[in-house]
């Protein structure tokens, strides 16, 4: 068993006509709070623990920020996932953008979190879910999803995208450079992929705290076409100036794709209990004569994430580079 193949990306070009319009919605979503969650669990507030990463959605769930329809309802998005899935049907679900300046270190090397009918981040623990993916035991379940990764400008220093599109187990490509209007196109749910370092690189990774902003500075020039400054403040003090063409501004995509609506359509109707999960696993393990046994009382316990992993463990890349996380 294990992960599916992955379809190999594509790189688009000359993807969004209007760069001032994605500008403006920068703007308006402006200030931006580092990256969090699961990746800083209980952090001291005060301490300056956390890269400048920062984070925003902008289509998820409920959330639909004005302007945010440049990329949502992107046709060269829509015809390219299409053509890479042989997929009638395609659900555009999510936008949301990073932007990440002054890291030494890369991201993880890592697979994007999956989705299962049925089973997914709002009652499912997360690395339940993805034990799911690395078993391969639950393909027939899986929400196939697309993901665009767009950049707006080449970024100075640094910023490429690595991806293992020949496997984990095989050198990572990387796109790097001449990165403005362009956005890689494929699986990132099945295909490990890395931001690599982002400068300015004197100093090293540049840390602030939770409650660290990222805004356009001395109230921004919207007619400069990205070389308007943008400044991060902490605790009221100004910590970093840039422009904003020298941050790495990525607007990520994602679209669910079935081949046909009736494939859709059965899929939806067949979702996965918690019960189907354990029993699912445990006649592999049975089969594979392991004593290991799904456990609905332990998901809490970390005895059992370690006792699953060992079973169906997720590929380490190579050649990751360190993760600043």
């Amino acid at each position: 068993m294990g992960i599916r193949d992955a379809q190999p990306p594509v790189l688009l070009h000359d993807v969004i006509d209007d760069l001032d319009a994605v500008r403006a919605v920068l703007r308006s979503r402006a200030p931006y709070v580092p990256l969090g969650g699961w990746y800083n669990p209980g952090a001291d507030p005060d301490a300056r623990t956390r890269p400048m990463w920062f984070r925003d959605d902008w289509v998820f769930d409920d959330v639909v920020v004005p302007g945010s329809e440049l990329f949502l309802h992107h046709q060269g998005y829509i015809d390219a996932a299409r053509r890479l899935y042989d997929a009638e049907v395609v659900e555009p679900q999510s936008v949301y953008t990073n932007l990440m300046v002054g890291i030494a270190e890369g991201g993880p090397a890592h697979t994007d979190n999956p989705r299962f009918h049925g089973r997914d981040r709002t009652n499912t623990p997360m690395w339940v879910l993805r034990v799911m993916l690395w078993s391969g035991l639950f393909d027939d379940y899986e929400i196939l999803q697309a993901t665009a990764i767009w950049w707006m400008s080449d970024v100075a220093e640094g910023g490429g995208l690595r991806y293992w599109a020949d496997g984990p187990d095989r050198p990572p490509h990387e796109h790097i450079g001449a990165m403005a209007n362009t956005a890689l196109f494929g699986d990132n749910h099945g295909m490990f992929h890395q931001v690599g370092p982002i400068g300015p690189f004197d100093g090293g990774t540049r840390l602030v705290t939770p409650s660290a902003e990222l805004a356009p500075a001395d109230g921004g020039d919207p007619g400069r076409g990205g070389t308007e400054p943008w400044a991060v403040v902490d605790h009221g003090e100004e910590v970093f100036r840039t422009t904003l063409d020298q941050i790495r501004v990525s607007v990520l995509w994602k679209a669910d794709v079935y081949p046909t609506a009736a494939e859709r359509d059965a899929r939806k109707a067949d979702r996965l209990s918690m019960p189907d999960v354990a029993a699912i696993f445990d006649a592999d393990l049975r089969g594979r004569a392991s004593a290991v046994r799904f456990d609905l009382d332990r998901l809490d316990d970390p005895a059992l994430k370690a006792e699953m992993a060992s079973v169906y463990p997720e590929p380490v890349p190579v050649e990751a580079l360190a993760s600043v996380l």
